[in-house]
């Protein structure tokens, strides 16, 4: 699968924010109209300090049943910073994203989208690379405020910074805690509440993408260390 070259990777951290700050700028947030027929999951995993291994998986909707999976291993130069995750997994990504033959219809990544001090976490970094709908699925909170929503399955409320909505709080299982749902490209606050709830299961806390992308990743993991 092809993907635009927006710029380098071999970049000292302060070069990164200021791509942050104006790759941002290039950001769309437009509904998600009907339903997808392809969504992938993308995850990482660093078995070692400098190497890492990446699991792109493509499943049908909504039987979830897996049609696709590229994998990829690699050195990883750029040490792990807060703030900019994607300068440190983005390049192993894009290497097991040109393995794919099918293209899904919307990506989802571990990771933040919009929910992010420069507006620019991985999913929103990576969507504008593959320029499709991206959507971050994060298990902790990097940015923003909340309350807390109730101790009930698909209870939410929204994440706000001081400019507005920048994505949902969802407690997807009862007695778990939330995850973090920020639009990264081409989707909107509330196309990517609507289809991150459709991606989850009952009974399980992350949504099948990146949950399935999780399991391949520690089998592959296990495999090679």
């Amino acid at each position: 699968m092809v993907y635009k070259k927006l710029h380098e990777w071999n970049l000292s951290p302060k070069e990164a924010v200021e791509i942050q700050r104006e790759l941002r700028k290039k950001l769309q947030f437009i509904p998600f109209e009907g339903e997808p027929k392809y969504v992938a999951g993308v995850d990482l995993s660093f078995p070692r300090s400098k190497e890492g291994l990446a699991v792109v998986v493509v499943l049908e909707y909504p039987s979830f049943k897996i049609v696709e999976l590229a994998t990829e291993r690699g050195e990883v130069p750029f040490p792990y910073i807060p703030g900019l995750l994607a300068f440190r997994e983005g390049p192993l990504f894009l290497r097991a994203w040109e393995k794919l033959k099918i293209r899904p219809d919307v990506v989802v990544f571990d990771g933040q989208g919009i929910a992010h001090p420069r507006k620019l976490g991985i999913a929103s970094h990576m969507g504008l690379f593959i320029e499709i709908p991206t959507i971050g699925v994060a298990k902790s909170r990097l940015y923003g405020s909340y309350a807390e929503p109730e101790n009930k399955a698909c209870s939410w409320s929204y994440l706000y910074d001081n400019e507005g909505i920048i994505g949902c709080v969802m407690r997807t299982k009862e007695g778990s805690a939330p995850i973090f749902v920020s639009p990264g490209h081409l989707i909107d606050v509330e196309s990517s509440m609507r289809l991150i709830k459709s991606f989850t299961l009952p009974g399980k806390r992350i949504p099948e993408p990146t949950r399935l992308a999780h399991i391949y990743t520690q089998r592959l993991k296990r495999s090679l260390f």
